[in-house]
C-alpha cells in the first residue's frame, strides 16, 4: 500500500523533488527562460515551498561576464506557484564571500 493510501504523508525527498521540478518549470513559463538550477529549498509553514531559482538573463562571451539573476519563488500545498521576486543580480563568474 502505497503511503498516500495509508493516509501517512507522502515522504518528504520525494515531495521535494517534485517542488524543486515544479518551482522551475514554472518560472521558466513566466519569463520564457528556462532556470539553469535551484540552489535552495525549504517547506513552508503553510504546508507548500518557497524555492531559489537560478535563471540566465542576458548570454554574453566570455560565459563568465553573463548575467543571472536569483528568483524566490513561493509554492502552495499543490505545488502551484504563487509568487515569486527577483532577488538579486549577478556575474556568472562571481563568487559569493562569507565574513
Amino acid at each position: 500500500m502505497a503511503a498516500a493510501e495509508s493516509g501517512r504523508p507522502r515522504q518528504s525527498r520525494g515531495r521535494a523533488a517534485d517542488a524543486m521540478r515544479s518551482a522551475a518549470e514554472q518560472l521558466a513559463e513566466l519569463l520564457g527562460r528556462a532556470p539553469e538550477s535551484v540552489s535552495a529549498l525549504r517547506p513552508t509553514d503553510e504546508g507548500g515551498w518557497q524555492a531559489d531559482v537560478e535563471v540566465l538573463e542576458l548570454e554574453r562571451i566570455p560565459e563568465t561576464t553573463s548575467v543571472m539573476a536569483s528568483y524566490r519563488v513561493a509554492l502552495d500545498e499543490r505545488g502551484d506557484l504563487v509568487s515569486y521576486e527577483r532577488t538579486r543580480r549577478y556575474t556568472r563568474g562571481q563568487i559569493d564571500r562569507r565574513s
